[in-house]
């Protein structure tokens, strides 16, 4: 082999290494992304991709807040990334390196911009709302058969919840999404920002907390997939994901979701770069690989959520894009409502209220 030959193996070989030593990191909900996005991704562009996940989005804000996270890529849901957008969290995305931004989907690029003005800070990911999921054949055995499967009271009114106490029920651990759906329950705005009307819901959660095996944000999948419990409150996705691992196990497990008929709220995650983000330009690429239509109609394929990419839309599934659970009808959308961030002393009054709830003191 000549000198050139050895020169230019050599350059070869710490250029594939450069490229390989590049890394990006991604912080999202666990259960959230069909995984052979992760490869192809890496194949594609020759960066290392380090996958991380939480299932709160207290903990995700947490460590934006405190600065220094490590991450490129972050998923806070709408409301709370206003509030950390206002702390400087985040850096504005470049569009120059965002081919694909053309890929979004005006109608949610529109809500969206409730959170984020301009939406110069983050893109959509998924979106969807935040309903019950129920064990058809346990509901109605507990409850016979006028159950109110799509209303706020089958977990909200004590009478039913002591009822299905006896086969399960979990609540998410997200106060931020609950508090609201219980002011909704009685009849109050489920975006109010007053303190005193937030404490209402104290009275609504505490007489059902009894009732409640538990609260989290990632384990009534599973749960209601196995029969274990028979309710969940949880995301529209969630348990569509639960209904079809019943169905793929056939264990005889019949889950249903509803959006409450009182209003359900709609919610939209996000992807946003941190202002520290070790790799920035990554970060980009990243995005830009999730906005191809291809590979996000992907993702919403495997995790039965909606995503606010029109582009994305010719290559969903038919038991993605026709299933009214996910992508609802004129007359649901109309009745879902978006929550905006809680300032500061709305937040401290729902996070005593929540902690108290959940202690059940």
């Amino acid at each position: 082999m000549s000198l050139k030959s050895v020169t230019l193996a050599a350059v070869t070989a710490a250029s594939a290494s450069a490229a390989l030593a590049e890394e990006v990191r991604v912080y999202n909900w666990s259960d959230y992304i069909d995984e052979s996005l992760l490869a192809k991704f890496e194949e594609e562009t020759g960066i290392k991709l380090i996958y991380d996940v939480f299932d709160s989005n207290e903990l995700l804000e947490t460590k934006m807040l405190a600065g220094g996270s490590g991450y490129d890529v972050v998923v806070p849901t709408g409301s709370f990334m206003a509030r950390q957008i206002e702390a400087g969290a985040f850096q504005k995305l470049d569009p120059s390196k965002l081919s694909n931004l053309g890929n979004m989907w005006d109608t949610i690029s529109t809500r969206t911009a409730l959170y984020d003005p301009g939406n110069e800070y983050s893109i959509n990911y998924m979106w969807g709302t935040t309903g019950i999921g129920s064990n058809a054949a346990k509901v109605k055995d507990a409850l016979g058969e006028d159950a109110p499967v799509d209303s706020l009271a089958l977990v909200f009114d004590p009478a039913n919840m002591e009822k299905l106490a006896e086969c399960g029920v979990y609540f998410l651990d997200a106060p931020d999404e609950i508090i609201p759906a219980a002011l909704k329950y009685i009849g109050e705005d489920p975006n109010s920002q007053d303190v005193k009307i937030i404490a209402k819901a104290e009275a609504v959660l505490q007489a059902v907390r009894p009732y409640v095996q538990k609260f989290h944000s990632s384990e009534y999948i599973n749960a209601l997939a196995n029969g274990e419990i028979c309710v969940a409150v949880g995301w529209s996705g969630d348990i569509l994901q639960a209904r079809d691992r019943a169905a793929e196990a056939e264990n005889g497990v019949e889950i249903s979701y509803h959006a409450p008929k009182e209003g359900a709220l709609m919610w939209f995650d996000q992807m946003a770069i941190p202002v520290d983000a070790p790799n920035p330009d990554a970060a980009h690429k990243f995005l830009n690989f999730m906005m191809d239509a291809h590979n996000m109609a992907a993702a919403s394929n495997y995790v039965y959520y909606a995503n606010g990419n029109k582009a994305s839309q010719e290559f969903l599934e038919a038991d993605v894009i026709e299933d009214p659970a996910i992508y609802p009808d004129a007359a649901t959308l109309e009745n879902l409502y978006i929550k905006e961030a809680y300032p500061i002393k709305a937040q401290r009054t729902a996070t005593r209220l929540w902690t108290k709830v959940k202690s059940g003191t």
